[in-house]
């Protein structure tokens, strides 16, 4: 047998590696895994509880468009997307900003706002259990390669890329912490740091900060971009959201 031949039915015969890709959730401690996965001991439990309360306040309610919460399930899924109104790549808080004043007629609220958190949680919890599957599309293919040479490239004083920390150092620690591989499967967050909720741009925002680097406006082209490479970069892995991270 040629060693062509031989490669060739080793191709064939061994099975396709695994996939190493872990969540965040995966690299912390066994007490905060349990906090996680305890909805009663959640401690972004009260802003669910608002969330809910939010959904059917008004007289154009959420849930005078979209029902109960649960008709939502898969959505989160599916962000950031492309908005054919807003001709703009949306995350989720975007979104729901969008459906507020468009819809809903009321002004948008403040960044990391209180009851936008709530929301985005409501929704993002529908999706628990579900695999990360964001969209394609001319539009998002080209912010997926914005944000991918984004995360590639070294930034600020500390000269560091998103890379360096999540692709080759994942698994060290830093400061004490675990340094995990970047996946956002869970967001938005309730960070121990913060003692409260937050969206993914909170924490990239402060990865921006941390290596002393120009911190991105909210909701601006580079930090969607970004979002939305990570997405892709984390598509499949099993989504359950709100998360609980130090």
């Amino acid at each position: 047998m040629t060693h062509a031949v031989l490669w060739l039915v080793l191709a064939l015969t061994l099975p396709a590696a695994a996939d190493e890709r872990r969540s965040g959730r995966d690299t912390m401690s066994p007490a905060l895994r349990a906090l996680q996965a305890d909805d009663g001991q959640h401690p972004a439990q009260l802003a669910l509880a608002l969330g809910r309360e939010l959904w059917g306040q008004g007289a154009r309610s959420c849930a005078s468009c979209h029902g109960e919460p649960e008709q939502l399930r898969g959505v989160a899924a599916r962000y950031p997307a492309f908005d054919t109104g807003a001709r703009a790549v949306l995350d989720l808080p975007a979104r729901v900003q969008r459906c507020r004043v468009q819809h809903q007629r009321q002004p948008a609220w403040a960044p990391e706002a209180e009851p936008l958190l709530a929301l985005t949680a409501l929704v993002a919890q529908q999706s628990r259990g579900l695999q990360l599957q964001p969209p394609r599309g001319p539009e998002l293919d080209r912010a997926a390669a914005q944000g991918q040479q984004l995360y590639m490239t070294r930034l600020g004083a500390l000269n560091l890329s998103c890379a360096q920390c999540h692709d080759e150092r994942a698994g060290l620690r830093l400061g004490g912490s675990l340094i995990p591989q970047g996946h956002v499967d869970d967001y938005p967050v309730y960070r121990l740091e913060w003692q409260q909720l937050g969206s993914l741009q909170r924490r990239l925002r402060g990865c921006f900060s941390g290596v002393r680097a120009a911190v991105p406006p909210w909701d601006g082209e580079a930090l969607m971009a970004l979002q939305v490479y990570l997405a892709r970069r984390s598509a499949g892995l099993p989504m359950q959201p709100p998360g609980v991270r130090p």
